[in-house]
């Protein structure tokens, strides 16, 4: 007869993580959490016991991907393949009655406050637990002790800095789902680094939803508090064996001079900044609670570029928000068009409920929406062809990822221009490498996102 820790360690986990990378740092620590436990962690949904959704609220199209990925599971669950369908995340601490409610397929429900204890809610329900639903006030902070299990390659990870966000701005719920900015410590953060480090990742993605407000919480809390932007980049820097650092969300009221020479002149920080400006007009900035101007958006940009020349910048907009004209609507395409971004991702505004953007008058309707966003990336998608016909030529230093998503004859790399999986990709049609390895690829063809080169020799 087998033993209760026998049970526990037959029993098998799938994890299906939505959203952002934000979202998938929880997965990787709930799939840690519970491999500590005995569970084991498996890649395919047909070989587990136990299915983990874990959802994203942010957007309506979001909302939708994370409802069907649950109907999905609880098909597999009807056909007997499966046996349990947990809901976690994002959706799940927003609306919890209400998808509670409009989901009996589902076995379990656990909110953004409580999927540290995954564990311990799936072992309770193993053993007859009749509680379905578990929700807390998301004030969980990762601890240096977490259990983590890396779901990236093992050359790169996703770091997360804080939990929260402290801005409010008119068109987002993070703030509902997430609570407000709660900082790890330098510490804490440095020591996850250095664990990374040691076991082989060389790039670290720093995320958060506001990278430059990082610490704030802190420092307000107590004046000696040496959490800040600046003083974390130069302890990530000082890192054994990290060869890339990457930055992902900065709100460019937060970027500083200081900031901006730390990166210029450590070969460890690319130059790639992932700035969401959102908008350009003063009017949709204001509605939008976007505390910028217009032109304190361009005297950021210009300080980057004075000073990191081959800097790539990353943006995003909004088109459709209520109030949004046709003038200020022209503003932006023609902003577009001058500051010639590196990247840029688009998104149609979408009403969210218990925001201000939701409840504001000048709804604009889902046609125009859509003719604006694809008057965007229009502008875009030129823009990006003629930056990156730029590339023919030239060797650049890529990190290999694999073979081609599109086909097994190609590799897949990125060059430090390129964050993965929102941005486009370098494609080696010459030449092997493994997965991890730096090379010098020349580039000798180019797409709107993609390039296409052969690896001349290792890095």
């Amino acid at each position: 007869m087998k033993n209760q820790t026998e049970e526990v360690k037959n029993k098998k986990v799938h994890f299906i993580s939505l959203g952002c990378p934000k979202n998938l740092v929880d997965s990787e620590i709930m799939a840690g959490t519970l491999m500590k436990d005995g569970f084991s962690v498996v890649a395919d949904a047909e070989e587990a016991d136990t299915v983990v959704v874990n959802t994203c609220g942010f957007i309506e199209d979001s909302k939708k991907e994370s409802i069907q990925r649950i109907l999905d599971m609880a098909q597999l669950k009807e056909q007997g393949k499966i046996k349990k369908v947990v809901v976690a995340g994002c959706l799940t601490q927003r609306y919890k009655d209400d998808l509670v409610e409009g989901l009996p397929e589902a076995d379990l429900f656990v909110g953004s406050g409580e999927f540290q204890n995954i564990a311990k809610i799936l072992k309770a329900n193993d053993e007859g637990e009749k509680r379905k639903t578990y929700f807390n006030l998301p004030t969980y902070l990762q601890e240096t002790d977490t259990p983590r299990v890396n779901s990236q390659p093992g050359h790169r990870a996703y770091l997360k800095i804080s939990e929260g966000c402290m801005k409010r701005c008119a068109f987002c719920a993070i703030p509902l789902i997430r609570g407000n900015l709660q900082s790890r410590t330098l510490q804490n953060i440095v020591n996850e680094a250095k664990l990374l480090a040691a076991g082989g990742v060389k790039e670290l993605i720093i995320i958060s939803h506001d990278f430059t407000d990082y610490g704030w919480d802190l420092r307000r809390k107590s004046p000696e508090a040496k959490e800040a932007p600046v003083e974390l980049l130069r302890q990530l820097a000082a890192i054994d064996g990290i060869k890339w650092i990457r930055l992902l969300y900065l709100y460019p009221d937060g970027i500083t001079p200081e900031m901006i020479d730390l990166i210029k002149n450590n070969d460890k920080f690319v130059k790639y900044f992932d700035m969401p400006l959102q908008h350009i007009n003063d009017n949709v900035l204001k509605r939008m609670n976007r505390k910028m101007t217009r032109a304190e958006i361009v005297e950021a940009l210009t300080l980057i570029r004075k000073e990191i020349p081959d800097a790539v910048i990353r943006t995003q907009f909004i088109v459709g928000f209520p109030g949004e004209t046709e003038e200020n609507f022209e503003e932006l395409l023609e902003f577009i068009a001058e500051q010639q971004f590196d990247r840029v991702g688009c998104f149609q505004y979408s009403p969210e409920e218990n925001t201000p953007g939701g409840k504001m008058d000048q709804q604009v309707d889902d046609e125009t929406k859509q003719r604006r966003y694809e008057a965007v990336m229009e502008v875009q998608q030129n823009i990006s062809r003629e930056k990156h016909r730029a590339f023919i030529g030239k060797t650049l230093e890529v990190v290999v990822e694999g073979l081609s998503d599109e086909t097994d004859l190609l590799l897949q790399g990125r060059m430090s221009q390129q964050a993965p999986d929102i941005d486009g990709v370098v494609l080696i049609n010459d030449g092997q490498a493994a997965i991890g390895q730096f090379v010098q690829v020349k580039i000798t063809e180019s797409m709107e996102y993609d390039l296409i080169g052969e690896i001349v020799e290792p890095v």
